[in-house]
């Protein structure tokens, strides 16, 4: 029953190419600035992690976690916050290693399996006693590492943690890796490159050592990208190592709390390995939503300030409290 058999979101008639709805909202959209209340937390290796917390006097909580090259300041995220601001619920949104707009002081940055940080978020809301419950969300890698995480932990879950929702999620790496090497993906893919690089320009000049960006320019995909510089910051030998430890479908059977993964058919992104169809139908904690369109964390909709997305998602939490 967790497949679910039928999705409502129907995206507008002129938006119904892929390309157009991933794009859409990062040209088009724009959703006022939530009023952050930044919080800077120590991480155990000395680092940092910086916390957005937009506050509502709840006792409830959602944890939000950017995609890849995100911040708490991408539209996606803000219309995130709106919904459940305005539904009663404080919001925090993490910002991943290095993408609060200040490197942080490791070598090591972010990726799509590390779920450490992850955790140290939630100890730390634990251990402020504001909350009597939380609520985790993802976006793309952000809803990796969130599927990750709540797998991993299985049933011993914090109990503070009550349900999870991620979208547009790479479920499988390897496979989403090669669908974003195709040519219809070459706009993204040269971004995020190009993004990524200019933060390992920031890195190489505290670890010159370390750190090498020669013929940075003739890497292409992700494989490369993963191979030379991902793979060995983070301790692991190569790409193909990484993909395989990091992918979050594996640890799929482990959930143990209410979860819902939404990944339309038409993401660009993926691959068919990131529709873990299997998976949900031998496990009545975790529901998959496969909508006929969407794009990629698109799901544009009209008329109305918060997209279909987002409103799903507030359903889906706002039922497990």
């Amino acid at each position: 029953m967790p497949v679910l058999p039928t999705s409502d979101y129907k995206a507008p008639v002129l938006l119904r190419n892929r390309h157009l709805l991933t794009i859409f909202p990062t040209l088009f959209r724009r959703i006022k600035a939530a009023k952050y209340t930044r919080t800077r937390i120590t991480t155990k290796d000395n680092d940092f992690l910086d916390l957005d917390f937009s506050r509502v006097n709840s006792d409830r909580l959602v944890v939000i976690l950017h995609g890849l090259e995100g911040n708490t300041d991408r539209q996606y995220m803000r219309g995130m916050v709106d919904i459940f601001n305005k539904g009663g619920y404080d919001t925090v949104c993490m910002n991943f290693r290095g993408c609060s707009g200040e490197m942080n002081n490791a070598l090591r940055f972010y990726h799509s399996g590390e779920t450490g940080d992850l955790q140290t978020v939630i100890g730390y809301i634990e251990g402020s006693g504001q909350y009597r419950s939380v609520h985790l969300l993802g976006f793309s890698l952000g809803g990796n590492v969130t599927l990750k995480y709540i797998g991993e932990q299985g049933a011993a879950i914090p109990g503070i943690i009550r349900s999870a929702v991620a979208i547009s999620v790479p479920c499988d790496l390897k496979d989403s890796s090669v669908e974003l090497e195709k040519r219809h993906n070459f706009i993204y893919m040269r971004r995020f490159i190009q993004s990524l690089g200019a933060k390992l320009e920031i890195k190489a000049q505290k670890f010159p050592d370390l750190i090498s960006l020669e013929n940075y320019a003739e890497i292409r995909n992700f494989r490369q990208f993963d191979d030379r510089y991902t793979a060995p910051m983070h301790g692991f030998k190569n790409a193909e190592e990484y993909w395989a430890a990091c992918s979050s479908k594996k640890f799929l059977p482990g959930i143990r709390i209410p979860t819902l993964l939404i990944n339309a058919l038409d993401d660009p992104f993926l691959g068919k390995g990131s529709f873990p169809y299997e998976e949900a139908e031998q496990n009545p904690f975790f529901h998959l939503e496969t909508p006929r369109t969407g794009g990629h964390v698109g799901f544009v909709s009209f008329p109305g300030k918060h997209y279909w997305s987002e409103r799903r998602a507030f359903r889906f939490i706002h039922g497990h409290p």
